[in-house]
């Protein structure tokens, strides 16, 4: 099975990923990996990508394209593959598409995981990090036993910046506005397949697993 996954950030991707991957045998391939991967490499590509990033600037799209091209012509990926970060756009959305045609494959389908945005709010913006040892919490899903408090060496936890309010709520609006696009054409295409993401973590992986189980037959 060839398979995108897409949600909002805090929308659970990490999660399911790991049990898609686990149960399935599929390569997790995210956009940072693959990154990661072709710099370690040392491929032309990876190079070109390396000066980018050190510059602070975008990785242009052709760039990226060429590093998914190659990453999914990989032995592991014959079998299928979970793509996570990838197309962001629908120009990468196309140029995916005809990745896919020249080796005589297809995507099987888009999982988009949908949560309602203020309950991503309330998942991103409870987030709690150590400022002396790093250890993260959160105040409703892992919170300390003293309020405020690291359990492991007492010292104060903080609200990080790009976790206030205020960034998160702009950072939500920016990416649902940015997939608005990317699920309109994989709708048209007949690839979405979206979930239920509000309710727990084990009810939202039967789904996925209800909907890879009838690409299976």
């Amino acid at each position: 099975m060839n398979l995108i996954l897409m949600g909002l950030p805090g929308a659970g991707k990490g999660t399911q990923a790991e049990r898609i991957v686990e149960n399935y045998g599929l390569p997790h391939i995210s956009t940072g990996d693959m990154f990661r991967s072709a710099i370690k490499e040392g491929t032309e590509l990876g190079q070109k990508a390396k000066s980018y990033m050190d510059a602070g600037d975008l990785v242009p799209d052709e760039v990226t394209i060429g590093i998914v091209r190659e990453r999914l012509g990989k032995d592991d990926c014959k079998n299928g593959f979970l793509l996570d970060g990838f197309p962001r756009t629908v120009a990468q959305a196309e140029a995916l598409e005809e990745i896919m045609s020249d080796s005589d494959r297809h995507i099987d389908a888009v999982l988009y995981i949908d949560v309602d945005q203020n309950k991503l709010l309330k998942r991103l913006t409870g987030r709690r990090v150590c400022s002396h040892c790093g250890a993260t919490y959160h105040v409703e899903f892992n919170p300390p036993h003293e309020p405020g408090k690291c359990d492991k060496c007492g010292n104060e936890l903080k609200q990080r910046d790009d976790d206030s309010e205020e960034t998160v709520r702009a950072r939500l609006e920016v990416n649902a506005k940015q997939q608005k696009t990317l699920l309109d054409f994989y709708r048209d295409k007949g690839y979405l397949r979206t979930i239920d993401g509000n309710r727990h973590i084990d009810e939202v992986y039967e789904s996925i697993k209800q909907i890879l189980g009838s690409l299976q037959k």
